[in-house]
């Protein structure tokens, strides 16, 4: 008996890293997938979860390494959905924060796919909790700003000067090749002393993090060859990781010798 195919999306949020950060319902739709596309910044791990019938296809995308273009991918979820049946978007992270998750969605649908969504760990708040680092703490911090370091157009996000002027935490993602500009706007504001963090690989075994301020933590992501996938936290919240001030007097010593 030939199936009959129904053609659908389910956008899944895989977490960041560690491939238990995953949720119980993205598990549940990975088992029941016809059809995996998965990112770069997936554990291939997750795979697994999948039946052994379910074909996987990577459509990672790095920074100078792209392999396949959005509009590619857009088109790949819809051809697999009408020839295979049910597609999982497998996306780090959560699809809808940064991830593209939505101008997929609404691509799928305009092609008759049935669309589901299920959220996932964003490295946002995920990175920096993971190292002991609150996003918003009494005191300290009443709000915090999540921005992309780097727009479409590549170009430096304006949201990042206005962040700068406020109080609130400030996480900026895909920011690392442009720490010089963005830690710049923070400058400008008067906050050289404000701490800052930059967490690379969080909850894999490859983490490493970056402990200093504003006005030195290019240095610091020198020393320690720190580069992307990393999360860069600018607040006072990042006071309260526990090596921070040993770290911190550290870098001062190095700066001085």
């Amino acid at each position: 008996m030939t199936k009959t195919i129904q053609p659908e999306l389910t956008l899944v949020g895989a977490g960041i890293g560690d491939p238990d950060l995953i949720t119980l319902k993205g598990i549940k739709a990975l088992r029941r997938a016809d059809v995996v596309l998965y990112d770069a910044l997936v554990s291939e791990e997750l795979l697994e979860y999948a039946a052994p019938t379910a074909k996987k296809v990577y459509v990672g995308k790095r920074v100078g390494q792209h392999s396949f273009k959005q509009e590619d991918i857009n088109k790949l979820i819809v051809s697999h959905a009408i020839t295979g049946g049910h597609v999982v978007r497998l996306k780090g992270g959560d699809p809808f924060v940064f991830g593209r998750g939505h101008e997929e969605m609404l691509y799928a649908q305009k092609h008759g796919l049935r669309v589901n969504l299920v959220p996932g760990i964003s490295s946002s708040v995920a990175a920096p909790a993971l190292q002991g680092i609150p996003v918003t703490r009494r005191g300290d911090s009443q709000s915090f700003w999540v921005i992309t370091g780097t727009t479409k157009e590549g170009e430096v996000s304006e949201d990042i000067a206005l962040a700068a002027q406020s109080s609130a935490t400030v996480i900026i993602l895909m920011g690392t090749k442009k720490i010089h500009q963005i830690m710049n706007s923070f400058k400008k504001a008067g906050k050289e002393n404000t701490p800052v963090a930059i967490i690379q690989n969080a909850s894999t075994p490859q983490e490493k993090i970056g402990l200093g301020t504003v006005q030195n933590i290019e240095q610091v992501m020198h020393e320690k060859q720190l580069g992307s996938p990393a999360v860069i936290v600018v607040g006072e919240v990042v006071k309260h990781h526990a090596q921070y001030p040993a770290t911190l007097t550290e870098v001062v010593v190095n700066a001085m010798a």
